[in-house]
């Protein structure tokens, strides 16, 4: 077996595992964790061989393929394993005997260890696969010709084709920093060194970068001015020319992207690309698993773009065996936290092989950087300190840059060849040293074409002589002085303010502006602007264009004008708090202005238009310089001003206007994600108890962009529509901008059969929860592998933490409120940052799974209890493990502090309780009394009393002075799971397997409450910090919010219940049924959307409605193989069809209403009597499942469609097959005939159309291009078109043979893929909560039904 067999002989081995192991999942109670990760495994599996099989037919070369033809002895050990484990899930025969007694005979025939042996296998096949997969993607996308023997130009064939292999980078999700390149063209004219000076330095360095046992990172340090970054520049230039050049980020305060660290690690991880093109596979791969990882932390981007992939890599070229990455003006990062982690991380690429990455820093020597590089290891770093070099040095090189600089004004402007003196040029050198910034704007001061440079150069040379004067002030004061040289005192007043405000702005602004958009901004005349700046050449970079940015020259001229020391004395001084505050009014009235922000705002004619094809120009013309500048600036002025946000401020008010206008201009400029960080830092500024509204209109605010973040990502205009219509009816953000949603959008409704609040959330069981606190949140793990935070008070959810691989058993909130810490069973801990909502840290040393986590009362201590029988003490300062506590035999799932910190309890498998010395980690005392494991303990708040839950049903409260049993608390019928003390100690709580929680009284032992509600195990019970509310989290994915006074419920978050699989309205469209997974049959009224009724009596899921062309009787046909009739009337059962033996997948009326035809797994087809309920004839040919059916006009057909890829026409008289109509490559999943009979349609998985001649089977026509399988189909009364549930095809369309969206769909409601469509246009982008399992469309209104069992209808006027 070779490559291009093998890979897709296993994929359908695969596919046939996945299969069953769903059929195991629904009919299996007691190990569906085990079904789930066989089945998430096998289905990681099949995505690789997938992308192989891809590969290996697209005609690219397989010769070239020989890491995937390599693999014959992998992939035939391959099959031969999954073929054993097919045979073992299906066991032939015997699984047909025992699926006539329901699916629910099925016995999972696998242990826990077994299985666990099973995924090792598949995760070593897989690996072996993704490894070639890379070699051989990696082979053919550089096309690496091993023959070449130019160095030269296999850079190049690398660069070119680097170059198109960017496109498959996602740059929306791996965002760079525009102009942090050195040789960027905002750099472009930016100065280099002067040939001949700085020699000693840069043959200092070159020398460093090629000692093979140099030092990683080299720190050239020096005070403002001193030209490190003209250094920077001149060694990145000298490192690219020599191909050793990895990446380069140059910092600038006021720079934009380039003054933070936002986007620091993915605009080097994408200069690396293109030196290093193996980085490309891995780099995709981290951006497919994680889309947000450019928004993670610093050390998350680092290690999942950057370190991790340099390790796993082999070289592709000898060049990048040793690359230099230069960091330029690293104190201008904008966070010194930010500095201190760049640095901390940067130290860990010492050891990287085999290829070697090095970094040449520069910066001034600022205390927060010194001590970074303090804190480094030995031999990480060298430096070298530019103002500590010889004097001498230091001299010459300004004296030749004086010289050559001087010596060019007096050629241009024709001076005298004396001009200027010895003693001038001695002179300037002695002012300027040791600052290499004072030898240029001197030159660019005196060589102004504004001005005669001999006057210049005298003016300037007077302060060489004047006391007091610092080296700024020599620098600028010259320059800025003429500014006032002609006016009077009430003239230099006006000019002063002027001044401040204009180029006070100019200074701080974050991003720099043109003359033209400063004008706008600042609502001040271009031309006082350009007046102003006339004489400052020197110090701005002013282009001719007045439409490019005006920024400063240098840093220092920033730290001049703000220098708080010159408050008072000097006429530049620049007030910063003020400016910002006067910015950020700016910055709201240009966003509020009439050439400002507004809905729909490129005027885009489509409201599903995706942002990625609205071209730049459009954009670049509708949002202008200044507004754009606004949008994304405007909360950083805010927070520099130092102001607070007021209720019915200036603030308040524009976002109570334009705060989605906002939302959509950020979206349209690919800043999104910026936007909710912006949000989360303006309810920084507002205080909660004393500005409500405010606050309540952020924290809402924040939940909407959060919740709509994709859609806000992908299609603007979405916010008007989906954004708000699938908001919850009481959030603030949909009351406020309810006049924004369409008019063609005229209702959502939601059917529902009682009042609970319905949240969507986890995709599997709860198995821990806990308060904040504050009790604003309620923290949830889940199996499915997430931590989710919802808010107590609105119920929704805040924010989804992922980074587990494997299912979260513990969530603890630490004492003070600022992190949350989950434990799971891919064996860490995690530490998140609660306010951020961010990833903060992975505790790792656990050997097995996490079961249980706690908080010391300081917050300086995490223990985590774990299967492998440990309890470990976590640093949460220092993220180091402080001890170890070993003592239990087996695993540990109970961990508690006591209220001093001083003790720490676990409980064990071992039946066994632990008292540990936290300070010692010594055993102090054993409690024993349970008869079986222990999963929960307790203290009560003042420490005295310790509670347990065990396996053996019971709850004991112990005496932990004594060491004693004080009461058994008695009543569950089946293992506590969890207990928790009242914050006053008056009140216990447990839940257990029994679906309960329980209210104890700790002092008399008697049960107070029984809470009911739950339909699974209660895994998780946590009291309010007002002991007002308990909250219990369970096995069937909700959690549950109660009363702790009187155990009445206050409502229920939930995640998914029972899917919706089947929707049917009745022939006049008066009456919707629904079936789920939870074996019932509900009734909905069209027009009201209340729940008319509940028809119980299946035994499994209902797979299948329909309702008789009489409107008399419905069908239901359902997992557990049977079908049953209704009266309509009076909804009670009229007989239940048995005979299958499988799943009933499909069912349909006869055109008289006298027969009905089932469809099953089973592969038959059978015709009932309607009146007897009596099976008349069973019609089998199929080789696999019947999925669709369809009775002729006249009845005297019955056309079925099944997963063996044939339609079949039967005749219903005598269950003859009259035509097998073959053609279609996969399942068929809808059938339908012409309203003359003479025609049947079939859709199919292929994602085809076909039309049949119904007298001779042959195959007339075939629409192709849809997205996705067709599951529904049906001729219109004039035969001129065909619905489907992906939109209408008109038959008499001149291209008829071709599905296409613009030519053949005519006006309809219909959904494709996760939109709600009409003719040519995507209208109602369906978040992920609402995509249904099934749909049903009447008119324009459409019923969805999804995995939550809930219904979903959604009306529409065009």
């Amino acid at each position: 077996m070779d490559g291009f067999s093998g890979a897709a002989s296993i994929i359908t081995v695969l596919d046939v595992i996945v299969s069953l192991c769903f059929e195991y999942s629904v009919a299996v109670k007691d190990a569906k964790k085990d079904i789930e990760r066989l089945r998430r495994k096998v289905a990681d599996l099949r995505n690789v061989l997938e992308e192989m099989d891809k590969l290996l037919n697209d005609g690219r070369g397989k010769s070239r393929l020989w890491a995937a033809q390599d693999l014959a002895c992998s992939l035939t050990d391959c099959i031969v394993r999954l073929e054993e484990l097919r045979i073992l899930l299906d066991p032939g025969r015997a699984r047909k005997a025992m699926s006539r007694l329901g699916m629910r005979a099925l016995k999972w025939p696998f242990t826990s260890k077994e299985i666990e042996k099973m995924i090792g296998d598949l995760e070593r096949y897989e690996q072996t696969f993704t490894l070639a997969l890379q070699v051989d993607e990696t082979g053919l996308i550089l096309d690496i010709d091993q023959k070449i023997e130019s160095v030269d130009k296999k850079t190049d064939d690398l660069h070119q084709k680097t170059d198109s292999l960017h496109l498959k980078i996602d740059s929306a999700k791996l965002p760079v920093a525009r102009g942090a390149c050195f040789d960027s063209h905002m750099e472009e004219h930016n100065a280099r060194c002067l040939e001949n000076t700085r020699l000693e330095l840069q043959r200092h360095v070159a020398e460093w970068a090629k000692d093979k046992n140099g030092k990683s990172i080299f720190w050239l340090n020096g005070m403002a001015g001193t030209g490190k970054s003209t250094i920077a520049r001149t060694v990145a230039q000298s490192f690219a020319e020599n191909n050793q050049l990895g990446a380069s980020f140059f910092f600038k305060k006021g720079g934009g992207d380039c003054n933070n660290a936002a986007r620091f690690f993915t605009t080097i991880a994408t200069d690396l690309m293109v030196r290093i093109p193996a980085l490309i596979p891995g780099i995709r791969k981290a951006i497919d698993a994680d889309p947000s990882i450019s928004e993670r932390a610093l050390k998350i981007q680092f290690e999942k773009l950057i370190l991790s992939l340099l390790l796993e890599i082999k070289p592709v070229s000898p060049q990048a065996l040793g690359l230099v990455v230069v960091v330029d003006a690293l104190d201008e990062c904008d966070q010194e936290e930010d500095i201190r982690e760049i640095l901390r991380l940067l130290s860990r690429t010492r050891d990287i092989v085999p290829i070697s990455l090095r970094f040449f820093l520069t910066s001034r020597p600022e205390l927060h950087i010194r001590l970074g590089f303090t804190q480094m290891a030995d031999g990480t770093y060298q430096d070298l300190i530019l103002h500590e070099i010889p004097q001498q040095t230091i001299e010459r090189d300004i004296a030749r840059f004086l010289e050559h600089e001087l010596g060019e004004i007096r050629k241009l402007r024709r001076l005298s060849p004396h001009w200027p003196s010895n003693g001038q040029i001695q002179a300037l050198v002695d002012m300027a040293v040791p600052l290499f910034i004072f030898a240029a704007t001197a030159c660019r001061y005196i060589g102004d074409k504004r001005s005669n440079p001999r006057k210049r150069l005298d003016i300037l040379l007077q302060y060489n002589t004047a006391s007091k004067v610092s080296t700024l002030d020599r620098i600028y004061l010259p320059i800025l002085n003429q500014l006032f040289d002609d006016k009077d005192e009430g003239g230099k007043e006006e000019r002063t303010s002027e001044f401040r405000e204009i180029i006070g702005s100019i200074v701080v602004l974050q991003s720099p502006l043109s003359i033209a958009s400063l004008a706008i901004l600042l609502d001040t005349p271009k031309d006082d602007i350009s007046c102003m700046l006339d004489l400052l050449h020197s110090i701005l970079k002013i282009p001719d264009d007045e439409n490019m940015p005006v920024r400063p020259l240098h840093l220092s001229f920033r730290e001049f004008l703000l220098d708080p020391e010159k408050h008072g004395k000097s006429p530049f001084w620049v007030d910063e708090r003020e400016t910002h505050q006067r910015l950020t009014s700016k910055c709201l009235l240009v966003m509020s202005s009439s050439k400002g922000l507004r809905q729909n705002l490129c005027n885009l004619l489509r409201p599903g238009t995706p942002r990625s094809e609205i071209d730049k120009p459009t954009i670049d013309r509708c949002l202008q310089p200044e507004v754009r500048y606004a949008c994304c600036y405007w909360v950083h002025h805010l927070e520099q001003s130092k102001e607070h946000i007021c209720d019915d401020g200036l603030v308040y008010l524009f976002l109570q206007k334009y705060f989605l206008y906002w939302l959509e201009a950020m979206s349209l400029i690919n800043k999104a994600s910026d936007s909710i960080n912006m949000i989360s830092r303006l309810r920084l500024l507002t205080d909660p108890d004393r500005n409500v509204k405010t606050w309540s209109f952020l924290q809402d605010a924040k939940c909407f962009a959060l919740r709509n973040r994709a859609i806000l990502e992908y299609a603007p205009l979405q916010l008007y529509s989906s954004a708000l219509i699938f908001s919850p009816a009481m959030s603030i953000i949909r009351k406020t901008f309810n006049d924004h949603i369409p008019q063609w959008t005229t209702r959502l409704s939601k059917a529902e059969s009682n009042c609970d609040q319905n949240l969507k959330g986890h995709s599997s069981g709860i198995s821990a929860v806990s308060f904040s606190p504050n009790g604003h949140l309620v923290a949830s793990g889940s199996d499915d592998s997430t931590v989710r935070l919802w808010d107590v008070i609105t119920g929704f959810c805040r924010s989804t933490l992922q980074g587990h691989f494997s299912g979260v058993s513990a969530v603890a909130f630490s004492p003070n409120g600022r992190l949350l810490a989950s434990g799971s069973f891919d064996s860490t801990v995690r530490l998140w940052d609660v306010t951020a909502e961010s990833y903060q840290n992975t505790f790792e040393g656990h050997s097995s799974g996490v079961r249980a986590i706690a908080f010391s009362p300081d917050s300086q201590l995490i223990a985590s209890a774990s299967d492998d029988s440990t309890i470990r003490l976590w640093d949460t300062v220092t993220s180091t493990c402080r001890n170890t506590l070993e003592g239990h035999s087996d695993w540990v799932r109970a961990i508690a502090f006591s209220p001093d910190g001083h003790s720490v309890a676990s409980g064990s498998r071992d039946a066994t309780l632990r008292l540990w010395d936290v300070a010692t980690g010594s055993c102090s005392s054993i409690l024993k009394g349970h008869s079986s494991g222990i999963y929960a303990v307790a203290f009560s708040a003042n420490g005295l009393l310790l509670a347990s839950a065990s396996g053996d049903s019971k709850v004991r409260l112990w005496d932990v002075a004594m060491g004693s049993c004080r009461k058994i608390l008695a009543g569950h019928s089946s293992v506590v799971r969890a207990v928790a003390f009242s914050p006053d100690g008056k009140v216990l709580a447990s839940g257990s397997g029994d679906a309960t929680a329980r209210l104890w009284d700790p002092v008399t032992g008697s049960c107070r409450s029984t809470l009911l509600g739950h339909s699974n195990w209660v895994r998780a019970v946590a009291f309010s910090p007002d002991g007002k509310v308990l909250a219990s989290g369970s096995g069937d994915s909700t959690v549950w919010l109660w009363d702790a006074s009187t155990g009445s419920c206050r409502s229920t978050l939930k995640g998914h219940s029972r899917a919706v699989r089947a929707l049917a309205f009745s022939p006049d469209g008066q009456v919707v049924a629904s079936g789920r997974d939870d074996s019932k049959v509900q009734l909905w009224d069209a027009r009201t959307k209340s729940c008319r009724g509940t028809l119980e009596g299946h035994s499994c899921g209902v797979t299948a409605l329909a309702f008789s062309p009489n409107g008399r009787l419905a069908a239901s046909g359902s997992g557990d193989a049977t079908i049953r009739l209704w009266d309509v009337a009076t909804w009670s059962c009229r007989s239940t069809l048995d005979g299958h033996s499988d799943r009933v997948n499909v069912v349909a009326f006869s055109p008289d209403s006298q027969l009905l035809a089932s469809g099953s797994n089973d592969s038959t087809i059978r015709l009932w009597d309607v009146a007897t309920g009596s099976s008349r004839i069973m019609l089998a040919g199929h080789s696999n499942f019947v999925s669709a059916l369809a009775f002729s006009p006249g009845g005297q057909l019955v056309a079925s469609g099944s997963g063996d890829s044939t339609v079949r026409l039967w005749d219903a008289a005598t269950g003859f097959c009259r035509n097998t109509l073959e053609g279609h490559s996969s399942g068929v999943y809808a059938v339908a005939f012409s309203q003359n009979g003479q025609l049947v349609a079939s859709g199919s998985s292929d994602s085809t159309v076909r039309l049949w001649d119904a007298g001779t089977g042959s195959c007339s026509t075939k629409f192709e291009r849809h997205s996705r399988r067709v599951r529904a189909l049906s001729f219109s009364s004039d035969g001129s078109n065909l619905t489907t549930d992906r939109g209408q095809i008109a038959l008499s369309s001149p291209t008829f043979d071709t599905f296409s969206d613009e030519k053949n769909l005519q006006p309809a409601i219909f959904l494709k893929d996760q939109w709600v469509n009409s003719a040519k246009q995507r209208l109602l982008w369906l978040p992920i909560d609402y995509r249904p399992t099934c749909t049903a469309v009447w008119g324009n209104t459409i019923w969805l039904g999804n995995m939550s069992g809930d219904i979903i209808t959604l009306e529409f006027e065009l």
